[in-house]
């Protein structure tokens, strides 16, 4: 009998020691963020309204239509005057830049924030085991990586991964890569590294869908530094819980509605078409299919099937077909805040944070955080979602246990989306340290309008732009 008893307690001892390999490894899998620094270029490279004309003044390629063009867009952007460009467009050699241009453009950012992240951190560029960077338009050898790895003086067998082309949803794309690699290594330091090229990117011709990227990108970056290392989670602002990536690249229109290419002079630049709000909706609505469920509570998903099948139901008994009703963002129908605390949207534009307020149900509260990140950084394509943390962090909006959803679109066409647990209360400032106080200002108007508004009454027969 003790025979059959300890023989029937061998099988649960080892079931039990699997489970608790099992938690211990899942435990081992978290991935925390330990800290994040923005990039804060010098005063030197702000963009204000006078030199915004006298550089579109400087392309000779532009006629009226293109000027009313322009002005109507930067208006209507929702883009302040404090934002920052490139150093070669304050020399005036935007149309002839050199490589050398582009690398020292990130260069002056990884050297800034990087060294900043890992000062505060108290982390030693020798302890990081892996480095994720990702510039979609500026491709060099060696890679920015290498630059980085050699700059720092990191360790040999560092893992490193240099991604291009992924556009401004390339953060989210980033740390999928950093997610999945922690699951197969225990207690390893990763450095995110996000930012975006536009040196070599500057568009001389006049092709309307081409010049409009002109007025919406601008520069910036963040290092992001995050561990597996559950020691280390006391220690840590945010916790991983879950990350969606959706990709129509097989779609034809979505695939080309933004996209790189020459204009029939043989120009490079970056083409946004008018599909590109379609294709947006197209794969945030398959992107919140996925992420709904991970991050709702089990009552609010039965109470949008219910009311979902109530819909249905009177449609088929009152025949309604609600044609004709008008066409404008999907609303998702679901109660998004009975999951999320905060959210994070990249600043594509005005219509972009618009669009997401509208299908979510949101207030102006929580739209808050992109619209003066839109206004005070402008559109920093794939880094602009710490910006929007970091407003969030600033304005102490952050508390222990709150969720924050992140949601970032990019050429492709792609919608990527995650969602944090803040791990303790934020306060620190980050890159709004120093200007919180400030924000949000009584209005968000730019100026553009006042200072150059004469164009709209101006005679194309007459018009010359050096007067």
């Amino acid at each position: 009998m003790e025979l059959f008893s300890f023989l029937l307690i061998i099988p649960i001892f080892y079931l039990l020691f699997k489970i608790w390999n099992w938690i211990n490894d899942v435990r081992d899998q978290q991935c925390y963020i330990l800290d994040y620094q923005c990039y804060k270029p010098s005063d030197d490279r702000m963009v204000g309204t006078e030199f915004s004309g006298e550089l579109i003044k400087r392309n000779k390629n532009l006629g009226l239509n293109e000027y009313k063009f322009l002005l109507k867009a930067i208006v209507s952007s929702g883009i302040g005057e404090q934002t920052y460009a490139p150093r070669i467009m304050f020399s005036g050699r935007e149309e002839s830049p050199k490589l050398e241009d582009g690398i020292l453009e990130m260069e002056e950012f990884f050297h800034d924030s990087i060294e900043k992240v890992l000062s505060r951190a108290g982390i030693s560029p020798q302890e990081i085991d892996l480095l994720v960077v990702n510039v979609s338009m500026l491709s060099a050898v060696p890679s920015l990586c290498s630059r980085i790895i050699n700059h720092f003086k990191m360790r040999p067998d560092i893992k490193s991964f240099n991604l291009t082309g992924m556009g401004c949803s390339a953060s989210l794309i980033s740390l999928d890569i950093v997610r999945n690699v922690f699951k197969s290594y225990k207690n390893k330091f990763a450095l995110l590294v996000t930012s975006e090229s536009l040196s070599p990117n500057w568009y001389a011709g006049n092709d309307r869908s081409m010049i409009l990227s002109n007025c919406l990108f601008r520069s910036g970056g963040c290092a992001v530094l995050l561990t597996n290392n559950k020691s280390l989670k006391h220690r840590a602002m945010f916790k991983l819980k879950c990350l969606v990536r959706t990709h129509h690249g097989a779609k034809d229109e979505s695939y080309g509605c933004c996209i790189q290419r020459e204009d029939d002079k043989g120009k490079m630049g970056f083409h946004l078409s008018k599909s590109l709000p379609k294709a947006a909706t197209r794969s945030f609505v398959d992107n919140l299919r996925v992420i709904t469920p991970k991050i709702l509570p089990v009552r609010e998903l039965v109470r949008f099937m219910a009311v979902s099948l109530l819909k249905k139901w009177n449609v088929v008994r009152h025949g309604s077909s609600h044609k004709g009703a008008s066409q404008g963002p999907i609303k998702a129908g679901v109660n998004f805040k009975s999951g999320v605390d905060q959210f994070c949207i990249h600043t594509g534009g005005k219509a972009v944070i618009d669009g997401i307020g509208i299908s979510l149900d949101l207030t102006e509260y929580d739209l808050e955080p992109a619209r003066m990140t839109l206004h005070r950084f402008g559109n920093t394509s794939a880094s602009s979602l710490w910006y929007v943390l970091a407003y969030m962090e600033a304005k102490k909006r952050l508390k222990k246990g709150d969720k924050v959803l992140m949601i970032s679109f990019g050429a492709g066409f792609k919608c990527n989306s995650c969602l944090w647990e803040v791990v303790r209360d934020l306060g620190d400032g980050n890159v709004w340290k120093d200007e919180i106080y400030m924000y949000p200002p009584k209005t968000l108007v730019n100026p553009y309008m006042e200072k150059f508004g004469w164009i709209q009454d101006e005679d194309p027969s007459t018009f010359n732009p050096g007067d």
